[in-house]
């Protein structure tokens, strides 16, 4: 028996026999939650669909539990894989309960008559994803955020080891995201389902992933957990980004910072100048800002937005000569913003700069307007 749950070996996929993608090798344990990330046209769906035999494999093999799937029929193969695609599925005249019911049909008879074990998978499948008042509804008539938590209730009827799922955020709202996400974690704790899908929201696939598979170009460049995968210049690499565009502390993209000399200088810390630098970014006004020490919060993300940071040595009172630096930088912008920042022995220095930007006149107090 493998020790992997789903494995791949010499894998070749594409169209007409011709490889889009060659030499992928996985091996996928029971529980795992394992996403595929990368461009678009990168092929992430083309991998998918060879997994459970919509394409056909142009080289290799897939195994499930040690058996490979090319040898089973497709009945057997929905005992053991459900799948969840991007495509909208549509249907005439069928209730929710009656969608989620489709996926007992794999150990149903000819006639598809369902036993009552059978009615109370459906009925338990549709508990667990929170659905049950959608039962009689027509599902055509439903929210996108609700019609996929129906078609991911039909494929926890099937009661598959392996749910595999492309896009299965596309159409959904934050709230129905992380719910639905939320729901997969779950079935893979509790239940030991793995699961195997794709994302582009690369934020939630760090969140959630034990594995992350970075598909570009003609081959998988990187397999690993979120902490390996999830460095500054490998997304950087993958989606072809700017120097300064992703943030592995957020887990977000950034757009361009502001390009000119700083108008303004921010005197922030401790997480009170990240809405101020927002929205400075939003109007298009390069800011210089200070006096940060390198781990601070706001230091993480004025490194991406700022023209100019203004930094201390970690946990040690600022100097003189910083002290000097962010007041000839603050005496060239044409207003400073006080964005309300925690004051403690380390920082403490900063009320000269508030002190000395009242003097001249230039003094803000970022209000409502920056929350």
């Amino acid at each position: 028996m493998s020790e992997w749950q789903l494995e791949t070996k010499n894998l070749s996929v594409g169209y007409h026999g011709k490889a889009m993608i060659h030499d992928i090798a996985l091996g996928i344990g029971k529980g795992e939650i394992v996403t595929l990330i990368g461009p678009n046209g990168a092929g992430k769906s083309t991998i998918l669909k060879s997994l459970f035999k919509q394409l056909r494999l142009v080289a290799g093999t897939v195994w499930i539990g040690g058996a490979d799937v090319a040898q089973m029929s497709y009945k057997e193969l929905s005992t053991r894989m459900a799948v969840m695609l991007t495509e909208r599925v549509r249907t005439e005249l069928m209730t929710c309960r009656e969608i989620v019911a489709t996926g007992r049909y794999p150990y149903t008879g000819r006639m598809g008559l369902l036993t009552a074990e059978d009615e109370e998978i459906v009925q338990n499948a549709m508990e667990i994803m929170r659905v049950e008042d959608l039962a009689d509804k027509d599902f055509n008539r439903i929210s996108d955020g609700q019609r996929q938590r129906i078609l991911l209730s039909r494929a926890f009827c099937q009661q598959p080891g392996i749910i595999v799922l492309d896009e299965p955020t596309a159409y959904l709202d934050i709230r129905y995201k992380l719910e639905l996400l939320d729901i997969l974690r779950h079935m893979a704790r509790e239940k030991q389902i793995t699961v195997v899908m794709s994302l582009h929201e690369i934020d939630l696939a760090q969140k959630i992933s034990d594995k992350v598979i970075c598909v570009r170009g003609d081959t998988i460049f990187r397999c690993g957990p979120p902490e390996e995968i999830f460095r500054d210049e490998e997304v950087r690499w993958l989606y072809d980004l700017g120097e300064d565009a992703y943030d592995v502390s957020f887990g977000s993209v950034e757009l361009p910072r502001p390009e000119g000399e700083p108008e303004v200088f921010v005197i922030a810390g401790g997480g009170s100048g990240i809405p101020v630098y927002r929205k400075l970014q939003r109007e298009g006004v390069p800011f210089c800002t200070g006096i940060l020490d390198p781990g601070d919060v706001d230091c993480r993300l004025a490194r991406h937005l700022a023209a100019r940071v203004i930094t201390e040595k970690p946990f040690c009172a600022i100097r003189d000569a910083t002290l000097r630096e962010a007041l000839e930088a603050m005496r060239r912008c044409r207003r400073v913003i006080d964005a309300g920042a925690p004051v403690g022995e380390c920082n403490r220095r900063i009320t000269e700069l508030i002190e000395a930007a009242k003097k001249d006149g230039l003094l803000e107090t970022a209000g409502e307007e920056y929350r």
